[in-house]
């Protein structure tokens, strides 16, 4: 349930999840390492993000899919705009991901990294107070790839991925309700991607399903909460304030790894 509430809470809001589980099993020997745990746990935060922007969801799925057979509805259409956006995005998500898939194994266990990448999203953070008033719907395609880069470099434990994305959006000019609704957009194929990646080990050896399940389930619940949370901060101006949270952890971290090296 910890881990499940950590998942859900922080996946979202742009504070890093992947940095927060990382610290909790350098500190409190907790250990998320059970494949089947960690696909449940993002099945819950997925379905989180269909039910709340499921509007947006099914606007960009479905005028996606007709744009396929006539191109030119990926301009026209807000839906197929949404969807190009996602398409170029995931592109370099993906290759970074891959890329850096195995050192981000090892860089996990190192509260130094997990650190130092708190405190790249803390400056990420304050950097937004300073982001022009933006009025876009979409980024370019050449913005596009750029956000979908950042979200890649996001697999570095302590780097926010909703932090980077919504932050870099905002630098482009995108207006805020629309940097947070493509942030969330863009993160559906890498999550779905992680779960059907993962999925075939962990049906393999499905021990624990139990725990797993209710994990997932506190996941999808803190999870909706984080995303109401986030969208009306970004909605206020008050996007930069969770820098208050993140700098305190980040300087802690790196604390510990002077006192803790591993």
């Amino acid at each position: 349930m910890l881990l499940g509430a950590i998942q859900g809470l922080t996946e979202f809001l742009p504070v890093s999840s992947d940095g927060h589980l990382a610290l909790a099993e350098i500190l409190f020997s907790v250990k998320s390492e059970r494949l089947t745990f960690n696909v449940m746990l993002h099945a819950g935060t997925l379905l989180a993000t269909l039910l709340v922007l499921r509007a947006r969801v099914a606007a960009a799925v479905g005028q996606g899919v007709r744009a396929l057979a006539k191109p030119a509805r990926f301009r026209e259409t807000p839906g197929g705009r949404d969807a190009l956006v996602v398409i170029l995005a995931s592109l370099p998500t993906a290759a970074i991901g891959f890329g850096l898939r195995d050192l981000v194994e090892r860089w996990t266990e190192s509260p130094l990294i997990v650190g130092l990448g708190f405190m790249g999203t803390a400056l990420l953070l304050i950097s937004s107070r300073w982001a022009p008033k933006g009025n876009l719907e979409t980024p370019s395609a050449l913005g596009s790839i750029a956000i979908g880069a950042a979200q890649g470099l996001a697999v570095l434990p302590g780097l926010s991925r909703s932090g980077s994305t919504i932050t870099l959006a905002l630098w482009l000019g995108v207006r805020p309700e629309r940097a947070y609704e493509l942030s969330m957009l863009m993160s559906l194929p890498a999550v779905l991607g992680a779960i059907l990646l993962e999925a075939p080990k962990a049906l393999r050896s499905p021990d624990g399903m139990g725990l797993a399940v209710l994990g997932a389930a506190v996941a999808f619940a803190v999870g909706i909460v984080a995303l109401v949370i986030l969208r009306r901060a970004l909605a206020r101006g008050h996007f930069a304030l969770f820098a208050i949270w993140v700098v305190p952890v980040a300087l802690a971290t790196l604390a510990l790894a002077r006192a803790w090296p591993r």
